[in-house]
């Protein structure tokens, strides 16, 4: 089974759109790690991501700012014999990507980023109260790294494996 590393703009950007979820890692001050799922949008490079005004994630981020974001897809389960469990795989790709966290305060910035996040999720945009973009923390993150990987694809060399649909 191998692992391949692409780097193309094209492929991470088809990677997250498919996506519905991702997973926002940072550090806090003692070095311990962090990690939150959380819904987002994408433009040209930009992660945009939203949350409240006060917790965890922004009092970690107030003092750094450095953010590791994962994307994963599953494509099918696949197996070289339905009774060996070590012969299971999943197939899918993941990207991860790197960057600082800027929390936008503009308001019109911040409406254009709630909209990315909705456009995601709903192919629309929408308006919002002037209280609503008030309270809400929005984050972006412009993408200084990123790769996709590809897993659980078999060699050329492997033995023939069987898939399922996917879940």
């Amino acid at each position: 089974m191998g692992v391949n590393t692409i780097k193309e703009r094209e492929h991470v950007e088809r990677v997250i759109r498919e996506c519905t979820l991702c997973n926002v890692g940072m550090v806090d001050e003692e070095g311990v790690p962090y990690v939150i799922p959380m819904n987002f949008g994408y433009e040209e490079g930009v992660i945009y991501l939203h949350s409240a005004q006060e917790g965890r994630s922004i009092t970690i981020l107030e003092k750094n700012p450095l953010v590791c974001i994962t994307f994963s897809t599953f494509t099918a389960l696949s197996w070289q014999h339905e009774e060996v469990a070590c012969s299971y795989r999943l197939q899918g790709e993941s990207v991860i990507c790197y960057g600082r966290v800027l929390f936008e305060e503009d308001h019109e910035e911040k409406v254009q980023a709630l909209n990315r996040i909705m456009y995601h999720y709903t192919g629309r945009e929408f308006s919002y109260s002037d209280p609503a973009v008030k309270n809400v923390k929005v984050w972006k993150v412009v993408i200084e790294e990123a790769s996709v990987r590809e897993f659980g694809k078999p060699s050329k060399n492997a033995l023939r494996f069987r898939s399922s649909r996917p879940m």
